[in-house]
């Protein structure tokens, strides 16, 4: 099915979006320019004002035609839209005590937090599900009717997750892992750390990916440097890829011990994600596998990056067992970074949006022609001011806004400007004077719908 007619969220195939035209909007460069939207991708870049057409009658400037949406983006900041590498919506917001996990149930809770995540501008998300042994495929089954649901809102991608492969144990497991690929699970993965043989436990996750053509994506603490130097030994140069995460244990290792790990990272082709608002310790609380020490909220990203290790950073735990107050914003994700982590606002976003989307497999997405229009427009006038309280968004996914979140903070008059139409002596200061109390971010339109 072409991209342009994705199905609606019943199922139904919707015509063909007009082309879009984001008037006015701000570059993390200082630019201010008009971006022209058709089938799914920037079809031009100009300067403000210069795309903007006349009508057919030809007198009305701001008229775009009727085959034509604007949406005034002035006082928006218009970056590349975010990517979420590492959620677990199957456990999503279940925090308020026992979750059912079957299909239906799911599938509901896949779908409300996927669009939560893409109110905050992810259009894509790699979902972790556990299959095997007491989930079975149900929570997988679950995912995925919740990614053809929405299918023209936001991409989702599944990663199957069994716990143990190895032994007797492991051989359902490891029956229900390849299953789960044919199923429809695109990548394969697991936490090798609670099996009793870790080495066999990604041994048999590589077996199955290099038979399926599969991406890897493994839940590790990193706090092992023998079992990470095997685990690149034994990764490396596997297509389409090897991800880890959130390694926050690689934090506790001396630092040539962390160093040297991290260049054995880095000459396998081994990307990391790290998860600075803290660790997704959903498989863990399950009882099996060894109590995990304390660690640091994230792994070290300067330390990983300056050995060239590809490391983008995701939300992890939404509102859970593991984090029962975790809001899934990139954002969110990105500013952490920036303020604990040691990156520049513009690092710590390419975490979330280009690496984010390098590390899931995804074309990258710039700010020019030819690209994919998955975008995300902020009330800020720089990336550090997003990373800042940016509430109001807009989110294009495949070339058509899906989502919006405005926002407008007042302040109640005071008492004395309240009073100052009143009767009554004046104060020794003088007469009371109203403030002009300002609304939340830049004083501009907000954007025009279609």
């Amino acid at each position: 099915m072409p991209d342009s007619l994705p199905p609606s969220p019943g199922g139904e195939r919707t015509p063909a979006a007009p082309a879009l035209v984001l008037a006015g909007a701000r570059l993390p460069d200082g630019r201010t320019v008009d971006v022209r939207i058709s089938d799914g991708r920037i079809e031009a870049v100009g300067t403000a004002g210069s795309l903007v057409r006349l009508s057919r009658a030809g007198d009305r400037p701001g008229d775009d035609g009727p085959d034509v949406t604007r949406v005034d983006l002035g006082g928006y900041l218009l970056l590349p839209a975010p990517a979420e590498p590492h959620a677990h919506p199957d456990t999503a917001l279940t925090a308020g005590g026992p979750a059912a996990y079957g299909a239906a149930e799911v599938c509901r809770r896949t779908t409300e937090a996927a669009l939560l995540q893409l109110g905050y501008g992810a259009t894509a998300l790699r979902a972790q599900v556990r299959v095997g042994g007491v989930y079975g495929l149900h929570s997988l089954e679950g995912v995925l009717r919740a990614r053809d649901s929405l299918t023209g809102f936001t991409g989702l991608t599944a990663v199957a997750v069994p716990r143990v492969l190895t032994g007797t144990a492991g051989a359902d497991s490891l029956a229900a892992l390849v299953d789960a690929v044919k199923m429809g699970a695109e990548v394969v993965g697991g936490c090798p750390d609670l099996d009793p043989d870790p080495a066999g436990y990604v041994e048999a996750v590589l077996g199955v990916a290099a038979e399926h053509g599969c991406a890897v994506d493994l839940h590790t603490h990193g706090d092992d440097p023998a079992r990470l130097t095997r685990l690149a030994a034994m990764a490396g140069g596997l297509r389409p890829g090897v991800t880890i995460g959130p390694c926050a244990g690689l934090s506790l290792l001396p630092p040539p011990d962390a160093r040297r790990v991290a260049d054995r990272l880095a000459a396998a082709g081994i990307s990391v994600v790290v998860l600075p608002q803290g660790d997704c310790a959903a498989m863990e609380r399950d009882g099996a596998g060894r109590a995990l020490p304390p660690a640091p909220v994230s792994a070290p990203v300067r330390l990983l990056r300056s050995a060239g290790v590809r490391v983008a950073a995701g939300s992890g735990a939404l509102r859970d067992a593991a984090n029962p107050v975790g809001r899934g914003d990139p954002l969110e994700a990105a500013f952490l970074l920036a303020t604990l982590g040691g990156e520049s606002p513009e690092d710590a976003y390419a975490a979330v949006s280009g690496r984010a989307r390098g590390v899931m497999g995804l074309r990258p997405v710039r700010l020019e022609a030819g690209f994919p229009a998955e975008l995300l427009a902020v009330r800020a006038e720089s990336v550090a001011g997003a990373l800042a309280p940016a509430y109001s968004r807009v989110v294009v996914h495949r070339g058509r806004v899906v989502a919006r979140t405005s926002a407008v903070r007042e302040y109640c008059a005071s008492g004395a400007a309240g009073a100052a139409g009143s009767a009554g002596p004046e104060s020794p200061a003088g007469p009371a004077v109203p403030l002009e109390l300002p609304r939340q971010g830049r004083q501009a339109p907000e954007p025009d719908g279609p």
